[in-house]
C-alpha cells in the first residue's frame, strides 16, 4: 500500500516539477514549488513509514513549516519588492 502512495506521489511531483518550469507567470512556478514541497513532505512521512522509521514523520513537518513560511516570504518579496520596512532613519 505504501508503494502504491509513494508511486503516485511521485507521479504528482513529476507533474509539478513541469508546471514550475513551464509556468506562464512567476506566481504559478512559486504555486508549483510550493506543490513540490508538500508532496516532499508527504513522501518523506510514507518512505518514513516504508522503512519503519516513523521518526521521518518529525522531519516532513519541519519542512512543511519551512515550505509554508518560505512561500509567504517569496510572494511578500515579489509583491512589495522588499521583506520589510527597514524603518526610520535618525536624524543624526
Amino acid at each position: 500500500m505504501f508503494e502504491t502512495a509513494a508511486a503516485a506521489l511521485l507521479a504528482t511531483l513529476a507533474l509539478a516539477l513541469a508546471r514550475a518550469c513551464m509556468g506562464p507567470s512567476v506566481f504559478d512556478r512559486i504555486q508549483a514549488a510550493n506543490t513540490i514541497g508538500t508532496v516532499v513532505v508527504l513522501l518523506l512521512a510514507v518512505i518514513g513509514f516504508m522503512g519503519g522509521r516513523p521518526e521521518f514523520l518529525d522531519l516532513a513537518l519541519v519542512y512543511g513549516f519551512l515550505n509554508v513560511v518560505g512561500t509567504i516570504v517569496i510572494l511578500k518579496f515579489f509583491r512589495y519588492g522588499s521583506l520589510g520596512d527597514p524603518g526610520e532613519e535618525e536624524a543624526g
